[in-house]
């Protein structure tokens, strides 16, 4: 199956992939496209996800295949000096572990964000029957209003988000969700050489701050940071900070100062 994506800004400048989280699709960087319209963006649609939707199961390696693929594609023959940037959320965060632990040379800088790196067996073990009991759940308004609201999806973006949920295959969001909860930190990804930034909201579940302080302790080039009051999903929560913070992390690699650094 064909990867859907779509390019923004200036095609000669450094590279910037954009990969979403799981249940959203390209859509949710909206509001860093603008923004960041001095870069090449490329915002992909994560198999299984949006217009890259279809008979396909996830799965965290071939989707890092498909990105190097289509990142030494972009690159290629472009001028000196052109960067590899990477940002990533949630389960394209893990997408972007998995790259840099496939190709350590690859990428300058990435910015992760929520990602969970710490397996769970058990919790695998119970996906299927669980979500096959819940799946008739997609297609309850007010259930998907409830998801929404922990991903910081607005009124705006609710029916892009529930028209997508929809069409979502019963397999497909299994292997999802199995994928996610099975991510562990690969070893070679200590030999990743670009610069990375590990974000975590403060407001979100032990395991992800953990899963933080896994990532920072695994790469010596690795710093990590807790954002205060936030939960799950801050480039959607507070887009402006977000961007701001992205921005003057990669030119000076200076971060707000209400960012709380992991020891």
């Amino acid at each position: 199956m064909k990867m859907h994506y779509k390019e923004f800004g200036d095609q000669n400048a450094s590279l910037l992939l954009f990969l979403h989280g799981g249940g959203v699709s390209g859509w949710m960087w909206d509001n860093q496209i603008p923004y960041f319209s001095h870069y090449h963006c490329i915002v992909p649609d994560l198999p299984g996800h949006g217009a890259s939707h279809g008979d396909i199961l996830f799965s965290m390696r071939d989707s890092a295949e498909r990105f190097i693929e289509l990142i030494e594609e972009k690159v290629a023959g472009k001028p000196a000096g052109r960067k590899v940037i990477l940002i990533g959320f949630s389960l394209g965060a893990q997408v972007i572990i998995q790259i840099l632990s496939l190709k350590p040379d690859l990428v300058d800088a990435a910015i992760i964000n929520s990602a969970l790196v710490r397996p769970s067996p058990l919790g695998r073990k119970l996906i299927k029957p669980t979500i096959k009991c819940s799946y008739p759940l997609i297609r309850n308004k007010r259930f998907a209003r409830l998801q929404a609201k922990t991903l910081y999806i607005t009124e705006e973006q609710f029916q892009k988000y529930y028209e997508e949920s929809c069409q979502m295959k019963l397999a497909t969001l299994v292997s999802v969700l199995e994928e996610n909860m099975s991510f562990g930190i690969p070893q070679s990804f200590r030999e990743a050489h670009g610069k990375i930034l590990v974000t975590v909201g403060a407001k979100e579940k032990a395991i992800m701050k953990k899963s933080a302080k896994d990532l920072v302790e695994a790469n010596s080039n690795c710093t990590g940071v807790i954002i205060p009051e936030m939960g799950h999903g801050v480039p959607m929560a507070m887009p402006d900070f977000f961007n701001q913070m992205v921005e003057s992390w990669i030119q000076e690699g200076a971060l707000p100062k209400e960012c709380i650094v992991i020891r």
